[in-house]
């Protein structure tokens, strides 16, 4: 979009972006969450963006255990595994820790995001991407929820595997050091907006590793440390 609008800033993405949710809302769809972008340093050199990103989550972005990736009304989609909190306590900023943070969180789940960018080989500018809510498309939460204080979140770890081969592994220090750290981030960040994280609420922390394409035929699966594994399908 900034190719063709170079003056699209921050302000006026995030502003593009709530009016998405609003039209979403209309139209019947239910704020679920909110999740952050490119919380890793790696992800951030690769696409040649210098900080993270706050995007929202709908009901109609969930996907059920063993549907498959919606291949039909996707253009590219890639997955990565995350770390997912579901809240407790409202949270809102400025000001916000993370322990602070962590203290609002009643579990801790695993989960898998599908991300699909409107935008030629997922390249884009930081207003770009927050312009197209920072390509959600779908998202998987596992079943197993874990209390945050009986999990030692920062070496939580997750292998990825594809078609049977593992492909890549972090731990929770991938995102920002800690997801702790994303949490807060992302109630401070929201606050600048006069927006808070509910109670209720999941929020998904951003990729722990690099995301991996998810084509029809394909099969995906993250198998994390204490929070048990995630399967996904390209579908037909």
């Amino acid at each position: 979009m900034t190719d063709e609008w170079p003056e699209l800033d921050l302000r006026a993405a995030y502003e593009v972006q709530d009016e998405t949710l609003r039209r979403r809302l209309a139209r019947g769809e239910h704020l679920v969450g909110v999740k952050l972008g490119l919380t890793s340093r790696a992800k951030q050199q690769r696409m040649n963006i210098d900080s993270p990103l706050v995007a929202w989550l709908t009901d109609a972005m969930v996907l059920p255990a063993g549907e498959p990736v919606p291949q039909a009304r996707l253009i590219h989609p890639r997955v990565e595994p995350e770390l997912v909190f579901v809240m407790r306590e409202r949270l809102a900023g400025p000001g916000i820790t993370a322990a602070r943070a962590l203290a609002a969180v009643e579990r801790v789940h695993a989960g898998a995001e599908v991300i699909d960018s409107r935008y030629r080989d997922f390249r884009f500018t930081l207003p770009d991407v927050v312009a197209d809510n920072a390509s959600s498309a779908a998202f998987a939460v596992g079943g197993r929820g874990v209390r945050p204080e009986d999990l030692d979140l920062a070496l939580e770890a997750v292998l990825v595997e594809v078609d049977g081969r593992v492909v890549d592994s972090a731990t929770g220090a991938a995102v920002q050091g800690h997801p702790g750290e994303a949490l807060a981030l992302a109630a401070n960040d929201l606050a600048r907006r006069g927006l808070a994280i509910e109670a209720g609420q999941l929020v998904l922390t951003g990729g722990m590793t690099d995301a991996v394409a998810a084509p029809p035929g394909a099969r995906i699966a993250f198998h994390f440390s204490n929070l048990g594994s995630i399967h996904l399908s390209g579908g037909a």
